[in-house]
């Protein structure tokens, strides 16, 4: 399996990186210690989290994905086997938030002690604060590195702006960098990235792990009407945005490749985004051994010019 270097950080992914936040969700202990050793199995063995992960659910606290993932490290050992990516930022109660030097100082131990290890691979901004100096945020993580704590830091859903402004902090007081972005971006959703994140991140050599990768599932083909988004009410809402025109006409392309690809819509979606020269490791997550069997054959799917150009057009 083709790996891909991170930025500058050292690190190495594979194809696709999991999406942990349907541990804790989706997919209990149990469940979630099975989808863990399969994708090790498998080879995809960077796992992105982030500390709110799954305080979105009622009588949820937040802490319950790395709560999995940290018994699984726990259980299994390896720990030097797995990539493991990260968050901060998003609120965790009353005062818990945010890009503060104390907040982030705080939180890293919260991260470490629900991940049952002594260090993160991924550090990152779950999003910007712009009521922070980007220096004290900066200097905040580069401690971190320093301690051994965080082997490297990324930023997710900054603007274009307010990431070029970070790495000219980084820059010029002499700390370490954010070396990857996490944005959304997939065949429904390209100008928000394409536009202006995208040169930055491949002049700057910045690792983009996008999420929304299958948009929601809506790239899996199986929301075409209302109808559809009613059968997967815990989904609908995130994809009913997509169902229009131009949402339908890239699942058209979506199938009809796939159709002469021998693949499936979704795995078509995700080698559309491998392919794509500015990203890393598009992000995935799948709730069953049978959808994972669908990031498994992206990862390693190779799509001809017919296709890329198929697609390109629909999405364009």
């Amino acid at each position: 399996m083709i790996r891909k270097p991170l930025g500058k950080s050292g690190l190495t992914l594979p194809p696709i990186m999991f999406g942990a936040n349907v541990f804790g969700w989706s997919l209990d202990e149990a469940a979630g210690f099975k989808m863990l050793d399969a994708l090790a199995a498998a080879g995809l063995d960077a796992i992105d989290t982030a500390d709110v992960y799954t305080r979105f659910l009622p009588g949820h606290v937040g802490g319950e994905s790395e709560t999995i993932i940290g018994a699984w490290l726990k259980s299994r050992g390896g720990r030097d086997k797995v990539i493991i990516a990260t968050k901060c930022g998003m609120e965790m109660g009353p005062g818990k938030k945010g890009l503060s030097k104390a907040w982030i100082t705080a939180a890293v131990e919260d991260s470490l002690q629900r991940l049952q290890t002594d260090y993160i691979d991924l550090y990152q901004a779950h999003r910007d604060d712009p009521e922070t100096p980007q220096e004290e945020t900066m200097e905040a993580f580069a401690s971190l590195i320093g301690q051994g704590k965080v082997r490297a830091i990324g930023a997710s859903n900054y603007s274009a702006a307010r990431l070029a402004s970070a790495l000219e902090v980084s820059r010029k007081h002499g700390l370490p960098r954010f070396e990857s972005l996490q944005p959304e971006y997939n065949l429904v959703a390209r100008a928000g990235f394409e536009a202006e994140l995208e040169p930055l991140c491949l002049a700057e050599n910045i690792g983009v792990i996008n999420f929304y990768s299958l948009a929601a599932g809506f790239l899996t083909g199986k929301y075409r009407s209302a109808a559809d988004l009613a059968k997967h009410q815990a989904r609908g809402g995130s994809v009913k945005r997509y169902l229009n025109p131009k949402g339908l006409a890239v699942i058209d392309a979506l199938t009809e490749q796939a159709a002469r690809l021998g693949a499936t819509p979704a795995q078509l979606a995700l080698a559309w985004l491998i392919a794509r020269p500015s990203v890393t490791a598009p992000i995935a997550s799948a709730t069953s051994l049978t959808q994972l069997e669908d990031l498994v054959k992206a990862a390693s799917l190779q799509l001809d010019a017919e296709a890329i150009a198929a697609l390109d057009q629909a999405s364009a």
